[in-house]
């Protein structure tokens, strides 16, 4: 794995960073996380009313995802990070004022709309930024440790939640909720952000290393920096010669450039399929950990402390983005047959002590994750990288669709547990697939 310096100050770097990890941290400083289901369930929701809302929440981000992310590519990406946690504080307001049915899809609708603004313009921003600073070989790191980010403010909320419930009740998880949003976007005012005038000439955009694409690099245009094998996993070409925001672009010039490129170029398309997988299946069974703790025997209030060892696992993995780079192919693989191993027999394990193999197998999924969202990244060209980006947000949504529904089927007649199993045999089905590309190329 090849490492090149930053041409970028090193400040312009770390303001980047830091203000992104504080981002992150905030928007998933959420009490109501480890306690929604719980909500739901103590409302009298049955296990199928809470999977139908789960598809609802699923829907809108479907719903907004590509229009949004076309929008970030025409308008400020930073405005869309600061409207997005309070449109999500408005769902979680209405949760906690009128807990109902009704109030929880308009909830999810609300949240979905607010995730799916996030959705892409955060990938874009960052990546744009970096390449202007000349550190996009960073990206995978930035993002893995933006995603601990995340995951720290989860783990916060695992450990506060329960007391904040025990004294005052759901009313004041929602208030703290809301607070957490309403910081968040007044850290997003402080992202930077720089967008090519029109006419400027644009700069060369992040090539794969000689060895991962198999094909010899164009010795007239030497890469600014180099992206690993893991984001390779070899065998797709070097990205065309573009620039994000070399020109200007209107919202339907964005929409069409983006989805024309998902279309046509495949190394783009398998990239955002793979996203959309890897995601999608932990990001499904997420939403269900609560319902596999409470099968265990334990407590509600207990629930969140259980789960803080899923969340600790996923620490780790965002973490071990780096080392992660030097995966190939088969090391990929072998990743996501971790993640199907340890995803299955820490469920069917029935009892608490299973969650240790869960966090393996969140961590490992993780990994996984932010290392497809790189190779995506640095397949995109041209003006819309957040369209692209929202693209496979909004694959990603459609899987998990399918995966709730197909869960509340397995779960209903099985439990959750063997749903969970069923769930996982999908990263199986991933891995022997690149395992198949290999042995053909």
């Amino acid at each position: 794995m090849t490492h090149l310096a930053s041409r970028a100050p090193d400040p312009a770097v770390r303001r980047l960073s830091t203000t992104l990890y504080g981002y992150a941290f905030l928007s998933d400083l959420v009490l109501l996380y480890p306690l929604y289901v719980v909500l739901f369930a103590d409302t009298g929701l049955s296990v199928g009313q809470i999977s139908s809302l789960f598809v609802i929440w699923s829907a809108a981000g479907i719903l907004f995802e590509v229009p949004s992310g076309a929008w970030a590519d025409v308008v400020s990406r930073r405005l869309l990070l600061c409207l997005a946690p309070l449109v999500t504080a408005g769902g979680y307001a209405l949760w906690v004022l009128v807990p109902s049915y009704p109030a929880f899809a308009v909830g999810f609708l609300l949240w979905g709309a607010g995730g799916a603004l996030v959705s892409g313009a955060l990938e874009a921003l960052v990546w744009t930024e970096l390449d202007r600073l000349g550190a996009v070989g960073r990206y995978a790191r930035v993002l893995g440790r933006a995603r601990t980010a995340g995951v720290l403010g989860v783990v916060v909320t695992g450990v506060l939640a329960g007391p904040v419930l025990a004294v005052g009740g759901y009313s004041a998880v929602g208030v703290a909720s809301v607070l957490a949003c309403l910081l968040a976007t007044a850290v997003a005012t402080r992202f930077p952000e720089h967008r090519r005038p029109p006419g400027t000439p644009p700069s060369l955009p992040a090539h794969e290393p000689a060895s991962a694409a198999h094909e010899p690099a164009s010795a007239a245009h030497e890469p600014a920096s180099v992206v690993s094998p893991a984001v390779a996993l070899a065998g797709d070409r070097p990205p065309e010669i573009g620039s994000d925001d070399d020109i200007d672009l209107t919202w339907w010039d964005t929409l069409r450039e983006g989805v024309t490129q998902v279309r046509t170029r495949p190394p783009v398309r398998a990239a955002v399929l793979l996203v959309a997988v890897v995601a999608a299946d932990w990001g499904a069974l997420d939403e269900y950990t609560p319902l596999l703790a409470v099968d265990t025997g334990v407590g509600a209030r207990a629930v969140p402390l259980l789960l803080l060892l899923l969340w600790a696992g996923v620490t780790i993995g965002g973490l071990l983005a780096p080392a992660g780079e030097r995966l190939g192919r088969r090391g990929y693989a072998a990743l996501l047959g971790l993640v199907a191993v340890t995803l299955a027999g820490g469920a069917l394990v029935r009892h608490p002590a299973g969650f240790v193999l869960l966090a393996v197998a969140f961590g490992a999924a993780q990994l996984a994750t932010v290392l497809a969202d790189a190779r995506l990244q640095a397949r995109i060209t041209g003006n819309s990288r957040a369209t692209v980006t929202s693209l496979a947000g909004m694959a990603t949504d459609l899987l998990i669709i399918g995966t709730y529904a197909g869960y509340g089927l397995v779960a209903t007649a099985a439990g959750n547990a063997v749903a969970f199993a069923v769930v996982a045999g999908a990263y199986v089905v991933v891995a022997l697939v690149l395992l198949v590309r290999r042995r053909s190329a």
